[in-house]
């Protein structure tokens, strides 16, 4: 009797669950209240939303699916690297960045955000290095990079023997898929 009641329940079930499934527009089975007209956002600027919103893990998914889409371009793999960079998995960045960089060396945000992960790791003058080169290529019109490239300098001017400060950073989003490395004291 038990079994027949059990029976009988998953069977109401997969019933019940029928009725309420529709069928779309090419004869696809969809689920109720899902929208088959709507397209698909843009993955990318999906995850540059995120990363705005410091949903750094839910950016990083967000990107991996627009290289499942679109392959793996410089824009791409520079986004991957920063929101590794927002998660703190620096080496992770570092990798992803130069990668964006073997793939289009004219790629200024990417240069921008390189340089943030190598102050992050104290780098100072890779850093300064790798920031000049962004400076180069955004023509000096960004005051962004000119900070993080100031940071850098004044850095490699002190002494290598100082106490090292501690200094919280915070990633800050520019709008055009790269990021700014802001002190947050």
């Amino acid at each position: 009797m038990r079994t027949l009641r059990v029976g009988l329940v998953a069977a109401f079930g997969l019933l019940s669950a029928c009725e309420t499934m529709q069928l779309g527009g090419d004869g696809q089975v969809t689920a109720p209240g899902v929208d088959v007209s709507q397209r698909n956002m843009d993955p990318m600027l999906v995850g540059h939303r995120l990363m705005a919103a410091r949903e750094y893990e839910l950016a990083l998914k967000s990107y991996y699916r627009a290289a499942s889409e679109q392959g793996l371009s410089a824009p791409i793999l520079a986004s991957l690297g920063t929101a590794n960079l927002g998660l703190g998995r620096l080496g992770q960045a570092e990798a992803l960045l130069r990668r964006s960089l073997d793939a289009d060396e004219t790629y200024m945000p990417a240069w921008n955000n390189l340089g943030a992960v190598l102050l992050e790791q104290r780098r100072w003058g890779e850093a300064s290095r790798v920031l000049q080169t962004a400076f180069a290529l955004d023509s000096g019109e960004s005051a962004e990079i000119q900070q993080n490239l100031t940071l850098a300098l004044a850095n490699l001017e002190q002494p290598v023997y100082s106490e090292p400060e501690s200094e919280p950073f915070e990633l800050v989003y520019r709008g055009t898929g790269d990021y700014l490395l802001m002190s947050t004291e």
